[in-house]
């Protein structure tokens, strides 16, 4: 930890009552400098968090938390509050195997009232705690921060205008930082903007919230003339027409007026308040607002020079390799077209955007919208890729399921981030989405097991019109296989063996097939001979496959970096109803846990899910010992 005279003395919110103003902003410098260090350790979030440093002294001075509820929105800026909650002597655990989270997280600290990861909660669950305690249970104010790329999803206008009718005391600041991950798009990020830009400097006293002291008459006439002099009509902000008083815009770095905006919201006797405050991602620290990312998710880095240690991998990233084949079949196809959630160079459509700008488009954060607008340009004829994280899609399920499946366009889901994802946890890992897709009628599901079957998934899926298609891909690098030129398009439901044997079969579906045949090399080593399969598709099924693997093999293992009810669900249902499991086959199925796997690298989270190479060894071996007190591996990892 840093040297920090006034830092060194906060044990937990309760010591900053005691104080200056003064002293509140020296403590955000010793904060921010402490936050840089511990990041520089562990890597994580720290542009984000760096433009939160003097927003979180001053919540915790003016507040009482944890009686006040404080909801982080997504998360990622929330490294400060962590520190001054009695969690500064664990921070260099950050995001590492039963260490910190990088996120809040209820069962961490009661200093977390609501755990994030995802976007544009933030208000929904403040108005719930609002609602808590009018209706007598113990709570207090409830404060949601939210960033200016969270406020333009569906779900924070839901609840601002849900908020704003059920006129319930709460606060909202709004963190005007003018960048998510990628800079804001939409009309929102340009009122935001405007509003700071219409603001002179003098009228900056008005948002310390003047107005709140006033009688009521007087408070109007206040109003009148901020909107006549900010040269803001007198309907008013948006956020004053939804119900919520409004303040603001006020420097989100600047102590005194933090200070007095959040004293003067706390002194307002009723009703919802909005305080907008505008921040700089990656505040004092040079190499971060000098990035074009502004340092929003970094590995371990040099203080001194910002130069973050990452290694040189041997083969190239899934998602490098995604945009730029992605890139390559639009040079060759103008009807494909691609649909980002706020993510880029997350998904790797950046790539094709430098291309072909005018066909790839950023909606924000609204995934929803996102598979709604895919479906409506495949309904037109063009060739959507909407490139979504496994774990963000999940928000735009009934889209995919209602605009997607029931009326079968050909919509191609690009899923990133595939199964276990290492330190941003369970909240970010991609286990369910074989789970919710396979079950959908016409829909094409593809895994890829390694970056050439990638490329090849992407060719089936431009060449694929006859309904929805979707392929999975995991975070992080290939295994360095041989890459083709070009991708060959994929006959639909057909897998492929890649190794043949005699005793078992081990059937893979998606990128643990590297494992699958280490299993293979070890097991032969024991003389137990087994025949390894490719899957590729989880529906349709290979069902010849499939079928040939249970006639010809003492047993099968199915292995998938998914939950239950995926893949192997859909193998298990045709063994069954094909009578194939009426006899002596011995069947077991590698899944993920019926559990949230916690933060941990890649490997510690598998083996902790029981789909390590030794875990598929063990399964295979009390197959040929008929050991019954081999469990599934669906229930294996300490469950």
């Amino acid at each position: 930890m840093t040297n920090s005279p006034l830092l060194d003395t906060i044990a937990g919110p309760s010591d900053l009552k005691g104080l200056s103003d003064v002293d509140l902003g020296r403590l955000a410098d010793e904060l921010r400098r402490e936050v840089i260090e511990v990041v520089s350790q562990t890597g994580g979030h720290l542009g984000s968090s760096l433009g939160v440093v003097e927003l979180s002294v001053a919540i915790h001075a003016v507040f009482n938390t944890p009686m006040d509820k404080l909801i982080w929105d997504v998360g990622h800026q929330c490294y400060p509050h962590k520190v001054l909650t009695g969690r500064r002597d664990r921070m260099t655990t950050l995001r590492q195997k039963d260490g910190l989270s990088g996120f809040t997280k209820r069962d961490e600290s009661e200093y977390d009232p609501f755990g994030a990861a995802h976007s544009s909660t933030s208000i929904s669950a403040a108005l719930g705690f609002a609602v808590g305690r009018d209706m007598g249970r113990p709570t207090g104010d409830a404060i949601a921060v939210i960033g200016d790329g969270s406020i333009s999803a569906g779900m924070a206008y839901e609840a601002l205008n849900n908020a704003g009718a059920e006129g319930r005391r709460m606060i909202v600041i709004l963190n005007d930082n003018e960048m998510s991950i990628a800079p804001p798009v939409g009309a929102m990020s340009s009122y935001l903007s405007g509003l700071y830009a219409a603001t002179p400097e003098p009228m900056k006293a008005l948002a310390e919230g003047m107005e709140a002291f006033m009688p009521p008459p007087m408070r109007e006439g206040a109003r009148r003339a901020r909107q006549l002099v900010t040269g803001q009509g007198l309907s008013g902000t948006l956020f004053e027409e939804l119900g919520f008083g409004y303040m603001g815009p006020i420097d989100g770095h600047d102590m005194p007026q933090l200070l007095a905006a959040l004293r003067a919201a706390k002194a307002r006797a009723e009703g919802p308040v909005l305080i907008h405050c505008c921040t700089v991602k990656g505040k004092g620290y040079a190499p971060a607002e000098q990035s074009a990312d502004k340092y929003h998710g970094v590995a371990k880095f040099d203080v001194e020079t910002g130069t973050q240690a990452k290694s040189k991998p041997n083969a190239p990233s899934y998602t490098g390799v995604f945009g730029k084949t992605l890139t390559d079949e639009a040079s060759r196809d103008p009807r494909v077209v691609a649909v980002t959630a706020a993510m880029p160079s997350g998904t790797g459509v950046n790539i094709m955007a430098d291309r072909f700008p005018g066909r790839v488009f950023d909606v924000g954060i609204a995934e929803q919208h996102a598979v709604t607008f895919a479906a409506g340009m495949a309904a037109s004829g063009l060739r959507p890729f909407c490139a979504i994280y496994s774990t963000f899609l999940q928000r735009g399920y009934d889209q995919i399921v209602h605009d997607v499946a029931l009326q079968g366009l050909p919509v191609r889901f690009a899923i990133d981030r595939a199964g276990l994802v290492g330190a941003d946890g369970a909240t970010h890992a991609g286990a369910f989405d074989v789970a919710y897709l396979s079950n959908l009628p016409g829909f094409t599901v593809m895994a890829a097991a390694d970056e050439a079957e990638l490329v090849h998934m992407v060719a089936t899926a431009v060449a694929h019109d006859a309904g929805p298609i979707a392929f999975r891909y995991p975070r992080g690098n290939g295994v360095g296989v041989e890459m083709p030129e070009r991708g060959e398009v994929l006959e639909i439901g057909k897998g492929r063996v890649v190794r043949e044997g005699t005793d078992l079969a081990i059937l893979s579906f998606g990128a643990h097939l590297s494992e699958a045949l280490l299993a293979a090399d070890q097991l032969a080593d024991e003389g137990i001979s087994v025949t390894v399969a490719d899957a590729r598709f989880a529906k349709p099924l290979d069902t010849d496959l499939i079928e040939r693997l249970a006639r010809t093999h003492d047993g099968l293992i199915t292995v998938e970096q998914g939950s239950d009810g995926g893949f192997s669900s859909m193998v298990l249902h045709h063994l069954a109803r094909a009578g194939l499991l009426d006899g002596g086959l011995a069947v077991r199925p590698m899944t993920l846990p019926d559990r949230f796997i916690h933060q941990a690298s890649p490997a510690e989270m598998y083996a902790d899910a029981g789909l390590t190479v030794a875990d598929i060894c063990r399964t295979a071996t009390g197959i040929l010992r008929k050991d019954e007190t081999v469990v599934p591996f669906g229930t294996q990892g300490g469950v």
